[in-house]
């Protein structure tokens, strides 16, 4: 074994060893005693305690009495992360910052915060680290028909750096807010929404206005009753949903349905995105839009089961330089490997078009799709986005800046535009004052991510999920994040009003 060797496994050996330690002082940071204490370099991060030194902030018993150091610490509620090397594409910044956190939200973003006494310190100073606002993703399955396998989709996405996934189930019903919102009411360490399946939309017996005035919230109760569903809970939620999806493999619309799914999407800020695989599918979508706007999902899977892999990408792509149109690319197709090995792999040819189409700006939002090993699933994996933006800057075809922002400032921006609500981007990516703590830090080496903050909490380290912050995540509309939805509530206990 060689002596660079022998070194690395004795650093992780002993950082096995002290892991109490080392997670301690991740939690309360490097203040003791009110001095920082000397650093030592373990993986990803600066541990604040000298090797083998213990904080004082563990409880034991002296002499014949209860010993509980942390009752002298008059926490702030402030989390400071330290000395990282920061990417915020939408302010510009890039370069050694310190990142103050105040509860879900980001308090200042500069160099040399000076901690005080009972804040909470993160030392990110190791070189191969990258401080990015939290990963945006428009299409990340979770909690519909693939999640059959026994996966995590929740707890693997965050520990990929997401931190809002809106989940694309187009064979879904009105009730799939109530389903994933009661999910976010137990506990979801994301921010998740859920896209409508066209079909069960178009299948009341309401009509167009009606549609309309019930996702805008403003339907009476008897009509929906009537000619929505039966389900008051369904009735209540439904109007949550980000947005509707037409998928050619649940269902073909008719001509008079595209119509109808158009008009109220562009009537109420629902998001209208169409799965792009068949590209003579997704022409007669466009083509039906009159203007309106249409979001071609995972558009890069367009190559190869419906004809020809180049002609079907060129083809996405001249229909995506439309103003009123826009596209997502799955980050595993622009990997140099092309995609999962148990899925479905790029041609070269193919994936030429796609750089070109990225460094041109004609698509500017990356997307995962969810895990490559869920049923029926094979378009990309979360555990791909990291690397997919590291090899675009490697590659030439997107500065890293830039690559991060498909994934952050650009995906918020599109959602501003598409549903009228100007949040979106004051709260998420971005890393300026005001913005929501959604943060993922990225390492350049493992090409993975290894810590990924939501609403301030630390959410995932090192591809593991961290217990606290079940709780994290909210519920996803078009007009703001929800702690709660209610749902989950409703067969334990009732609110005093």
């Amino acid at each position: 074994m060689s002596e660079k060797k022998k070194k690395k496994e004795l650093s992780r050996r002993e950082f096995i060893q002290r892991g109490a330690t080392a997670g301690a002082a991740v939690a309360m940071g490097a203040l003791l005693k009110g001095k920082e204490a000397s650093a030592g370099e373990k993986g990803g991060f600066v541990y604040p305690n000298p090797v083998g030194g213990l904080p004082d902030i563990l409880a034991t018993v002296k002499n014949g009495r209860l010993y509980d150091p942390l009752k002298t610490i008059k926490p702030t509620g402030r989390l400071i992360l330290k000395g990282g090397y920061v990417i915020d594409p939408k302010n510009g910044l890039e370069g050694v910052y310190d990142i103050a956190v105040r509860g879900k939200f980001i308090e200042e973003c500069r160099s040399d915060i000076k901690p005080e006494r009972g804040d909470r310190v993160i030392h990110l100073s190791n070189p191969d680290l990258v401080v990015a606002p939290g990963f945006i993703e428009t299409h990340l399955h979770m909690g519909d028909i693939f999640e059959i396998a026994p996966v995590r989709p929740h707890f693997e996405a965050v520990a990929h750096g997401v931190t809002v996934a809106l989940s694309p189930g187009a064979g879904n019903t009105l009730m799939a807010p109530a389903f994933l919102g009661a999910e976010v009411d137990r506990g979801l360490p994301i921010h998740v929404s859920v896209y409508l399946g066209a079909a069960c939309i178009v299948g009341t017996r309401a009509s167009v206005g009606e549609k309309i005035a019930f996702f805008n919230g403003a339907l009476d109760d008897e009509t929906i009753g009537q000619k929505i569903t039966r389900n008051r809970i369904t009735n209540t939620t439904a109007p949550l949903a980000i947005g509707i999806k037409d998928h050619m493999g649940h269902f073909i619309l008719s001509d008079e349905a595209l119509e109808e799914i158009y008009e109220i999407a562009s009537r109420t800020g629902l998001v209208f995105m169409s799965h792009t695989q068949d590209h003579r599918h997704t022409e007669r979508v466009v083509n039906a839009s009159k203007g309106r706007p249409i979001h071609l999902g995972h558009a890069t899977a367009i190559f190869g089961s419906h004809g020809d892999p180049v002609e079907a990408m060129s083809l996405i792509v001249e229909l995506a330089k439309r103003p009123h149109v826009t596209a997502e690319f799955v980050t595993s197709h622009l990997r140099y490997y092309r995609g999962g090995w148990d899925g479905i792999l790029m041609p070269p040819k193919a994936q030429q078009i796609a750089y070109d189409a990225l460094e041109k700006g004609i698509c500017k939002v990356l997307v995962s799709d969810g895990q490559m090993y869920s049923t029926m699933k094979g378009f990309g994996d979360s555990r791909d986005n990291v690397g997919c933006l590291i090899e675009l800057d490697e590659m030439g075809v997107l500065p890293l800046p830039k690559a991060i922002a498909c994934m952050t400032a650009n995906p918020a921006q599109m959602l501003a535009k598409k549903t009228g609500q100007d949040w979106w981007t004051k709260e998420l990516g971005h890393l300026g004052k005001g913005a929501r703590a959604n943060i993922t830090v990225m390492n350049k080496k493992s090409k993975l991510a290894t810590m990924t903050l939501v609403n301030g909490m630390v959410a995932s380290l090192e591809d593991r999920d961290i217990r606290e912050a079940h709780g994290a995540g909210g519920w996803v509309t078009r007009f703001g994040i929800l702690d709660r939805t209610g749902v989950g509530d409703l067969a334990i206990w009732g609110y005093a009003t």
